[in-house]
This record gives C-alpha cells, sequence and structure tokens, in this order.
C-alpha cells in the first residue's frame, strides 16, 4: 500500500511539475531552438513550422489556434515574416503575450515586385542572432520571474557559443581570396549573412518562397552567371531543388551544396541553430575557398 501511495506521489508530482512549466509558441523552427536552449527545463514550447518547413508558405491548423489560446507567451520573427499568425493572433483573441524576436534589428530594405519591404531573414548574422536571445531571455523572464536566474544563466552561456561561432566565421570568411564572392541560392534569404562578410548572394525568387520567377527572370539569371563567372549554385532544405539544378546545369555552375535558410534540419548538425550557422558557413567556406 504503502509502494502504492508513494508512486502516486511520484506521478502527481510530475503532473504538477509539467503543469508550472510555461506554455511558449514559437512560431518556426529557429525560434523554437533559441528558446529552448534559454529557456531549459522550465518552458514546454510547442512550435507551428518545423524542421525543413516553408513558413513563407505555411498554413495555420485549428491545432495552432489551440495552442495560442493556451500559450502564456508567444514568440515570433517580426518583419513581416508571418503574416498568417499575426492573423491568428487576432482571431483567436489570445491573451497571450506575443513579442518579435527581431525587435532593434536595423532591417535590410529591399524591393519586391516594386514595393520596399524589410528582409525578415536577420538570423543570419550573428550579431543580429544575439538580440534575437536578449529579447527570447527577456520576455521569459517577464513571463516568469521566479526562474530568472536560470534563464540568465542559460542565456548567458548560449551567447558564448554564438560569440564563438562569430570568432570563426570572421576568420574564415575573412581569409577568403576578394574575388568571386557570388553565390546563387533559391531565395534571397542569406541578406545578412552576405552584408556581414561581403558576400553577394543572387536568388531568383526573391525574399519569398511563394513568387515564382518568370522565365526572362531565369534567363537574366543564366546570363549574369555567365557573366560573373559564379562557380557554384546552393540548394535549400526547404525548396525543391528542380529549379536550381536547370540553371547550375544552363549556366555552367556546378551544385555547391545545400544551405539551411528559413527551417532547422529535422536531425544531423544542421538540427540547432548553431549547428545550422556552422554548417552553412562550412559549406560556403568550402566552396567559395576552391575558387
Amino acid at each position: 500500500m504503502r509502494a502504492l501511495l508513494l508512486i502516486f506521489s511520484l506521478m502527481l508530482s510530475m503532473s504538477l511539475s509539467a503543469a508550472e512549466k510555461l506554455k511558449v509558441v514559437t512560431s518556426f523552427s529557429i525560434l523554437a531552438d533559441m528558446t529552448q536552449q534559454v529557456g531549459g527545463e522550465h518552458v514546454q514550447i510547442i512550435n507551428m513550422v518545423g524542421p525543413d518547413a516553408d513558413a513563407h508558405t505555411y498554413e495555420p491548423t485549428p491545432d495552432d489556434a489551440k495552442a495560442l489560446l493556451g500559450a502564456r507567451l508567444i514568440i515570433k520573427n517580426g518583419l513581416g515574416f508571418e503574416p498568417w499568425l499575426d492573423r491568428l493572433v487576432t482571431s483567436t483573441e489570445t491573451k497571450a503575450t506575443v513579442i518579435s524576436a527581431s525587435r532593434g534589428v536595423i532591417p535590410r530594405s529591399l524591393d519586391e515586385d516594386g514595393e520596399t519591404i524589410p528582409d525578415p531573414h536577420a538570423w543570419h548574422n550573428l550579431a543580429n542572432a544575439q538580440l534575437y536571445v536578449s529579447n527570447i531571455t527577456k520576455a521569459l523572464e517577464a513571463a516568469d520571474p521566479d526562474n530568472q536566474a536560470d534563464y540568465e544563466r542559460n542565456s548567458q552561456a548560449y551567447l558564448k557559443t554564438i560569440y564563438a561561432l562569430l570568432a570563426e566565421a570572421k576568420a574564415k570568411f575573412g581569409a577568403l581570396p576578394p574575388g568571386n564572392r557570388k553565390i546563387v541560392t533559391s531565395h534571397d534569404a542569406f541578406g545578412y549573412l552576405g552584408q556581414a562578410y561581403g558576400i553577394e548572394f543572387l536568388a531568383p525568387q526573391g525574399l519569398s518562397t511563394e513568387r515564382e520567377p518568370s522565365a526572362a527572370e531565369v534567363a537574366a539569371l543564366i546570363t549574369q552567371i555567365r557573366q560573373a563567372k559564379v562557380k557554384a549554385v546552393f540548394m535549400e532544405n526547404i525548396k525543391d531543388a528542380r529549379l536550381l539544378k536547370q540553371i547550375a546545369d544552363e549556366s555552367g555552375a556546378h551544385i555547391g551544396g545545400t544551405l539551411y535558410s528559413d527551417a532547422l534540419a529535422a536531425s544531423g548538425p544542421a538540427s540547432t541553430f548553431t549547428g545550422l550557422f556552422e554548417y552553412n558557413l562550412d559549406t560556403l567556406y568550402e566552396a567559395l575557398s576552391r575558387q
């Protein structure tokens, strides 16, 4: 009997512990990982757009609406990245606090079909990633002040990893020759990375994967690749590679590998944000240093 009571007591304790966790909804996998790194054991995360999935074309589900209603905190990227989430927050009338992880980022402004819009892919510059971590940390501390010390400790440990990556990126990209710093990717997701390290990324689809390039735009890009002697095009984990393969075949450039843009990998080295950045860094460095 005493054994049964002990088991019941343990089960009740575990249930209460799970119930006490801060319920957080994140919009896509990169934010889910960042939030987990800072939140640790104190957070229960429901993520909307999963690994290898495309947030640009995502369509929310009834389960997403239910998750928003049960959340204390909703973390989105901002900069126009998830208009579908803004609509869902409005329609559900959730009482959760909504924060933009990109708050404080100085956005790149780009022209998309005659309209000036901010580039939302700010996490590819590690200086911006530090802002993301800071904003997430402050949001968790505000929602759950009892565990502020743990959030702060986790945040500082995570930032040390990011600082080390920043030094590695500076060393590797800084060692590249000044010529041949042009790369082709499916959509314009790496502008902040290029801006930080003097690399020009060309993309047939522009900022959003929803936009299909015209035949004339593809032909112009192929001509540009030939004239600029771009040696490599890179596929993305969230995109069908057929268009890039066509461009590579017709331009004479080779496929340089796969880059992780808007989503983590489901497994492997790019299944965390820092792993994603390091994987992209190594892949780009290998391709550019050979040229």
